[in-house]
Parts: C-alpha cells; structure tokens; sequence
C-alpha cells in the first residue's frame, strides 16, 4: 500500500494556487494511498484549535473527508502550527505524532520529525524552540483572545524573519551529528523530516551501516512531496510521482 510523507506546505490565504493543490491531492491521490503523513507547518500560522481564519475551516473538512474515505492520518507539529491540539485531532480524525516517531513503512522502521530540533547550530532558535513548546507557556498564550494572539504573533514573526536574514544559512540546517544521535537512539538507518526546505536523499554510513535521510520540500513554489510503495519511495513533485521510477532503499532494516 502507499504511504505519502509531505511536509511546510504552509497553507494561507494569501497562497490560493498551493491551497488549491492541497485540496485537489487530499481529494485525489491522497485517497488512494493507506496513509498519509504530515510532517509539520501545514499551516502558515495556526493560533489555536479555535483559530478558524480562512483556510482553516476549509481544510480541516477536507481532512475529515480523506478520513472519512479510509486513508490513516497522521501529522506532526511545526515551527508554524505548533498549537494543534485535540480538537485539530477530532474535527480532521488525524492523529498528531510526538516528535520524533518511528513508524513501520514497507517493512522498514522510519523515524520522522519535523526537523527543526536537529537545527542544532542554531542556540538562538533551539531557545525559542523549548519556550513555545513548554505546555505552561502555551496555556498562557492560549487564554489570551484571539486578536491579541494574532498581534503578538505578527510581532514575533517579524522580529524572527529580521534575526534570520543576519543568521549564516548553515547554521539553520540540520546538524549531521543530531542527525546520527537520533537514529542510533530510535535504532533505524531511515529518517524523513522537513522544516529546511531543502530537499534532497543524503546517504552515509553509521556504525557500519548503510543510513539514508530524506528532506522533503516546502510547498511556496511547487507541491513535493514523497510517495512509499511496494516499489520503493520517489521524492518529487506530485505531476510526476506516478510517471517516474520509485527508487528502491536499501539500507538496513
């Protein structure tokens, strides 16, 4: 059966041509695969399970619907929609994973992330990172009304987006070394994450093992994503998933 993994497809209103292939792919391929994976950001800026700013009541039915039609859910917090929460999970019937997981793919344990934990060059980020996701912070942020919640956050991004332009580019990738200590910790040779936007299947040793890693792409000029079957995976836009070659992986269980 077929698996898609996608990843910062960062829907808004102010990107109706994504959106649009979002919905077209949930309505479409999406329902002829057993699961599709959401690695994190599918949302430009989700505020709170009360957040029903355009697209996001939209969405969430369609997610309901490829529910409804049998495909398995899942999806995963990001930098972007990290406020999903349970009323996300029972409006759409999509499971939200902690990050890191392993899942079974093929027959093959996978771990999945979003990706923005392995930044770790990035001390700066890794701060705010730990700060937004501490459970107390969010629940004072989230009994604020959701006006102000779209004030403060209009703020942050800005003073984020002001930082990142004086950050050297590397540093806000992921860090080999992270990379490797998650793997031998989870006890897989296969990852897929996204948050860097760089896409792209980086082989390499450990521990004397063949070990690949899967970047998927964001979603602001194309729509990437990854395709899992019996065949293998193929990484690419969605036009061509069903016209290329998957590639089998070959690296240790």
């Amino acid at each position: 059966m077929t698996a898609f993994f996608l990843s910062d497809v960062h829907l808004s209103r102010h990107r109706p041509e994504r959106l649009e292939a979002f919905l077209s792919f949930l309505a479409g391929e999406a329902r002829r695969a057993e699961t599709v994976y959401i690695l994190g950001d599918l949302f430009d800026l989700w505020l709170g399970d009360d957040d029903k700013t355009p697209p996001h009541p939209g969405v969430v039915d369609a997610l309901a619907e490829l529910r409804a039609s049998g495909t398995t859910l899942y999806a995963m917090h990001g930098n972007h929609d990290f406020l999903m929460g349970a009323k996300f999970e029972q409006r759409t019937g999509c499971r939200l994973l902690p990050d890191p997981s392993v899942v079974k793919v093929q027959g093959k344990r996978v771990l999945i992330s979003h990706g923005d934990a392995l930044c770790t060059d990035d001390a700066e980020y890794q701060k705010w990172r730990a700060f937004i996701h501490n459970k107390d912070n969010q629940r004072v942020f989230l009994a604020l009304p959701l006006f102000v919640r779209k004030s403060q956050a209009a703020k942050i991004r800005k003073q984020a987006d002001e930082r990142a332009e004086l950050k050297p580019r590397d540093i806000m990738d992921v860090n080999q070394q992270a990379v490797e200590d998650a793997m031998r910790g989870a006890g897989v040779r296969l990852m897929v994450h996204g948050h860097t936007h760089r896409p792209a299947v980086h082989r390499f040793d450990l521990d004397g093992e063949r070990a690949a890693r899967i970047v998927l792409d964001d979603w602001y000029e194309g729509d990437t994503l990854l395709r899992w079957d019996a065949g293998g995976y193929h990484l690419g836009p969605l036009a061509d998933l069903n016209a290329m070659p998957a590639q089998p992986e070959n690296v240790s269980n």
